[in-house]
């Protein structure tokens, strides 16, 4: 090893979904939104001034954040935004994560939790999900430097009641609780309502998936003005100009038209509960998920020769190779005509 190689940060980093640059093909390994963004997104894009562009971004966001809090009935002050939801949870890992104690998380969950924890070297504990990929909850009453979650979980889609978000929020009042709320949008009860209860609650939102902004990279944060402004200390000591022109012009769009998000969302959730039916006709098997994904496995067909099968049709889902998930495939639910193309293929190759 060279000398000055030992003074690297060495980790092992997170793996995107694959972004495949083959015309036709079906994607269903990324849980992007299968249908584009609001109408007035488009207009607003048209309407964009490019001679703006020249010039810095507002760095508190403010039209941006303003229209959150409007439209969760929160105050400006709690409410942060930043560059997707990874850039978001970044930041509350260098803000709230910096005890000698254990920050707990699911051992089946979003696999950036880990890469965070050992890049800003923090010290973890994943705790197992039981046999239905459900936490524990009473697993997280012991003493630790913070606890994370998504819900509903990724890769499994599994919701946990609101009821259990709490109970973990009661067990825990001198660590930060983060809920990373990426899915919510398609099935479950957010803990914003939480917030005003108890002020170690940070919720998590995108709008890479309801909101079919993946490509804007727009994720926000909420919780009491003092968790926000202790992120707003740490982004200013990082990059005061984290969010674009652009992406806080269209953000604002996004989030005021509520009939197009409510109407995508349907859509979404109708074809998920039509593909479940059929998957399970098929003999797969999965939990019951609440999100924009399901998380299937088959007892006749490992997962990784069928992923690889489906990649050969042009149909991309997402495989895992980790215990306890590496016989299981994550499909993100797309229009009806590409879940059709992808059941379709799938009641030809079991009858191979």
């Amino acid at each position: 090893m060279r000398t000055w190689e030992k003074n690297i940060r060495k980790v092992t980093p997170y793996v995107p979904g694959e972004q495949p640059r083959r015309d036709n093909i079906i994607k269903l390994n990324t849980n992007e939104n299968p249908y584009p963004p609001s109408p007035e997104v488009r207009q607003a894009v048209k309407s964009m001034s490019t001679r703006a562009m020249r010039l810095y971004p507002d760095p508190a966001s403010s039209d941006l954040v303003e229209a959150l809090a409007h439209h969760y009935h929160l105050s400006s002050g709690q409410i942060f935004v930043g560059v997707g939801s990874d850039d978001v949870l970044a930041m509350a890992f260098m803000t709230f994560f910096n005890s000698d104690k254990p920050l707990m998380f699911p051992d089946v969950t979003y696999s950036f939790y880990p890469v965070w924890a050992e890049l800003f070297q923090i010290p973890y504990e994943m705790v197992p999900l039981d046999d239905q990929f459900h936490l524990v909850k009473e697993d997280y009453v012991r003493e630790n430097g913070g606890i994370i979650f998504p819900n509903p979980n990724a890769p499994t889609g599994v919701y946990e009641p609101l009821q259990d978000v709490r109970w973990i929020l009661q067990h825990n009042r001198d660590s930060v609780v983060i809920v990373d709320e990426a899915y919510i949008d398609f099935g479950g009860k957010s803990a914003v309502k939480l917030i005003d209860e108890f002020e170690n609650l940070l919720v998590v939102q995108t709008f890479s998936k309801s909101r079919s902004l993946a490509g804007m990279r727009i994720g926000y944060a909420m919780g009491n003005p003092r968790l926000i402004r202790y992120l707003n200390d740490v982004k200013y000591s990082f990059n005061s100009y984290t969010m674009s022109r652009a992406a806080i012009i269209l953000g604002v769009e996004a989030v005021n038209d509520e009939a197009y998000f409510r109407e995508t969302l349907d859509q979404i959730i109708t074809t998920r509960e039509r593909v479940k039916e059929e998957l399970r006709e098929l003999g797969f098997e999965f939990p019951d998920s609440r999100a924009n994904f399901l998380f299937a496995t088959h007892p006749d067909y490992p997962a990784r020769e069928l992923q690889a099968a489906l990649k050969e049709e042009g149909i991309y889902v997402r495989y895992f190779d980790a215990p306890r998930t590496d016989n299981y495939l994550r499909i993100t639910i797309g229009t009806d005509e590409e879940m059709n193309v992808f059941l379709g293929f799938l009641r030809k190759y079991r009858k191979k």
